[in-house]
């Protein structure tokens, strides 16, 4: 067992379990803010309220779960289930005990900070919560085609590994303690990756878990590489419009040129109802400017 307690898809729900990250990272106690801060208590809170509602969902003989798994867990029993794309998002929020919120939490809470303070608050939380739907919608697949069990699937674990991985990528100077040994972030993201592609390859113990572990991960090493590019190709879209539009604009002023001067040689009553239209035109974009 390495960084991580893998305990992310359960059949036993209800009866807890510990999974998520555990790591420390050099960098000083961080203060979070913002997000980081909203979705900690959030996380803790919704746990809590779990524990005040009992396990009276009986899937089978071997298993129970409580309405909040029910509703708000990746459960892909069927195919309508699966379809249910709230769960994708909710149970990021959900967690199947004490050890597993905590390691989870230590993750965001090591990890977060930096990277909201990176990319904003927006964009971070974007991020943060499509890792999440990454590692779900994966999990999902090879559920559905039944390479992989079904089971609930809790835990905010793929989210929090979609950040080691931006991390990595971001600030390789960063260290982890990978079980009791100080690391560097990016050696550490290669052991995980193997250990988790060994494990899902191998249908071990917990390897839907490990499946949203890696979809996480490469969500994020996805979105840092490709950013980028296309921020370029959005800056290179924008430019082509402006492009276009001044070449509008520079033939509509030539063409207004061409009108006002017909009309000062031959008169008001000598342009054509087209020519009419233009010059109208010309003149309710140049009012609209003024108003602005």
């Amino acid at each position: 067992m390495g960084l991580y307690d893998r305990d992310y898809t359960q059949a036993d729900y209800g009866s807890g379990g510990s999974g998520g990250p555990r790591m420390h990272m050099r960098m000083g106690m961080p203060r979070p803010a913002g997000a980081v801060l909203y979705l900690l208590v959030a996380n803790i809170v919704i746990f809590f309220i779990g524990l005040f509602i009992p396990d009276n969902i009986y899937v089978s003989d071997y298993e129970r779960m409580d309405v909040l798994a029910e509703w708000f867990s990746v459960y892909p029993y069927s195919l309508g289930a699966a379809l249910q794309l709230w769960r994708l998002v909710t149970y990021q929020f959900l967690h199947g005990g004490p050890y597993h919120l905590l390691f989870n939490m230590l993750g965001l809470y090591f990890l977060g900070p930096t990277l909201e303070r990176h990319w904003g608050t927006r964009r971070f939380v974007g991020f943060y919560l499509g890792c999440g739907i990454a590692g779900g919608v994966f999990y999902t697949l090879l559920a559905l085609v039944g390479f992989l069990p079904v089971g609930t699937m809790v835990g905010a674990s793929g989210a929090v590994l979609g950040l080691l991985a931006a991390c990595a990528i971001l600030f390789p100077h960063f260290v982890v303690i990978l079980v009791l040994f100080p690391v560097p972030i990016r050696m550490a993201a290669l052991i995980l990756i193997f250990l988790y592609v060994v494990n899902v390859l191998t249908r071990g113990s917990n390897a839907g878990g490990d499946a949203a572990h890696l979809a996480g991960m490469a969500a994020g090493a996805a979105y840092v590489y490709w950013r980028p590019w296309l921020e370029r190709l959005k800056h290179r879209s924008s430019a082509g419009a402006w492009q276009r539009k001044a070449e509008m604009q520079r033939k509509m002023q030539f063409e207004v040129d061409r009108i006002l001067k017909k009309v000062s040689e031959q008169g008001i009553h000598s342009l054509t109802l087209s020519e009419k239209r233009i010059l109208k035109k010309a003149t309710e974009e140049e009012q609209r400017r003024r108003n602005v």
